[in-house]
């Protein structure tokens, strides 16, 4: 079985102009199917052929000489669920998302500020991540490929600070493209829906 690219949730040029086709070719049709293309020469032979993509992540995270079959099967899932992340439409948290996000960090105000000072102050490559822990939502960045998903953490959004997410748009201004996506580009009723499933039995979204 061989790993493929899935399909962007919206056609390529449906998040302009706050993340332009431009970026899109780039980031999806290059670095993203750079991983599956990767990851689909190394796994063949070894103990992961036949894994689902969740397991490999799971089961070569565990090994250090395992480290680019990590790294390309996390990245491959990371993308994607960043992807299915954003819209083309506005929307905001409303219901439990909405209750969590109170009683986590106090308003929607303070959450935004939370987020763009984890995102901008990550250092490096990597992403920032809401996670549900515990009965509460989580900001916390994780560098490279990591993801919370190797450590069964329960992730309801991510946000891709690799500098070839925003480069093209944005240059060096990650804070401006962090605003831009918090305020224009998060998907919260998708949020809400991963957040639901995780309430009700646990499972964390694939994408």
């Amino acid at each position: 079985m061989s790993f493929e690219l899935p399909p962007l949730p919206y056609a390529m040029d449906a998040l302009a102009p706050h993340m332009s086709e431009n970026t899109l070719s780039f980031h999806y049709g290059k670095h993203h199917n750079g991983y599956v293309v990767k990851l689909n020469t190394l796994v063949p032979g070894t103990k992961y052929e036949g894994m689902s993509l969740m397991d490999v992540i799971a089961e070569s995270s565990k090994v250090a000489a395992d480290k680019g079959i990590f790294n390309n099967s996390a990245q491959i899932w990371n993308h994607s669920f960043f992807w299915a992340g954003m819209s083309a439409a506005a929307s905001a948290p409303s219901g439990r998302l909405a209750e969590l996000i109170d009683s986590s960090f106090g308003s929607m105000a303070d959450f935004k500020a939370k987020f763009l000072d984890v995102s901008a102050n990550h250092f490096g490559s990597g992403y920032s991540w809401l996670t549900f822990e515990g009965g509460k939502l989580v900001l916390s960045s994780l560098g490279n490929a990591e993801t919370p998903i190797s450590s069964g953490g329960k992730p309801l959004l991510n946000c891709d600070v690799w500098e070839h997410a925003y480069y093209l748009d944005f240059q060096n201004l990650r804070p401006k493209f962090l605003e831009t996506f918090f305020d224009t580009l998060v998907d919260w009723d998708v949020v809400a829906s991963r957040l639901a499933a995780i309430e009700k039995d646990g499972s964390v979204a694939v994408y």
